[in-house]
């Protein structure tokens, strides 16, 4: 069976993967960027943005896994953006513009349903209101034998994992400290007895965390 998969999913040293007060300027909320930093200069994130060259290293060897092997993404309302509630813009297509990097079916979670959109590069927005284990069922089956990768956010990972429907988890763990925003971890006590963990530390201070399904 296909494996589901998270990657380049950054935290803080306490617990928040997003800040509070997101908005359309700023997805993270007060965290602005400090969370994925560590990125933003590799060969994989300048690509996604069409630029050329990039650091490579540890930081580059983590980013470049998340698209190999994916055949479609999971993620929250809130990844794909700011709006609360009934949508209010459905010309809203996402913070990725006409091209977005993923290249794949990709199913957002929400209560709140709209059309699906067709992008450029064979990325697809689907909008479902649906539990963890039924939003699998319908992206393993758009993915084709591939596997499915949970984007985020926090909330949904979390979701994720309390179901323990996740297989592999890398998370980028950051030296910052935001005091506020969404945890990961609340809730998952006890999480680590289900997988393997390996850590692979970094000169800007990052932390690689590798948590892999127990056989």
């Amino acid at each position: 069976m296909s494996k589901v998969r998270v990657h380049n999913f950054a935290v803080s040293l306490d617990g928040f993967a997003t800040g509070e007060g997101q908005t359309l300027e700023t997805p993270f909320g007060h965290a602005s960027m400090r969370l994925m930093q560590w990125a933003l200069g590799t060969r994989t994130f300048r690509g996604m943005q069409g630029a050329e060259g990039g650091s490579g290293g540890v930081d580059e060897a983590m980013a470049s896994r998340w698209q190999t092997g994916i055949g479609a993404e999971i993620m929250g309302r809130n990844k794909f953006g700011p709006q609360r509630g009934p949508w209010q813009d459905e010309d809203w297509k996402g913070w990725w513009g006409e091209d977005p990097p993923f290249h794949t079916p990709v199913f957002v979670l929400t209560h709140h349903l709209r059309p699906d959109l067709t992008m450029q590069g064979g990325t697809s927005f689907h909008f479902l209101d649906a539990s963890p284990a039924e939003a699998l069922e319908v992206a393993r089956e758009a993915a084709g034998g591939l596997d499915v990768r949970i984007g985020g956010g926090p909330s949904t990972v979390r979701d994720f994992l309390a179901a323990d429907l996740i297989d592999e988890l890398h998370l980028a763990l950051v030296p910052i400290v935001l005091g506020r925003g969404v945890r990961l971890w609340d809730g998952l006590e006890g999480l680590e007895e289900r997988f393997d963990i390996e850590a692979v530390s970094t000169p800007s201070g990052v932390t690689h965390l590798t948590l892999t399904r127990s056989t």
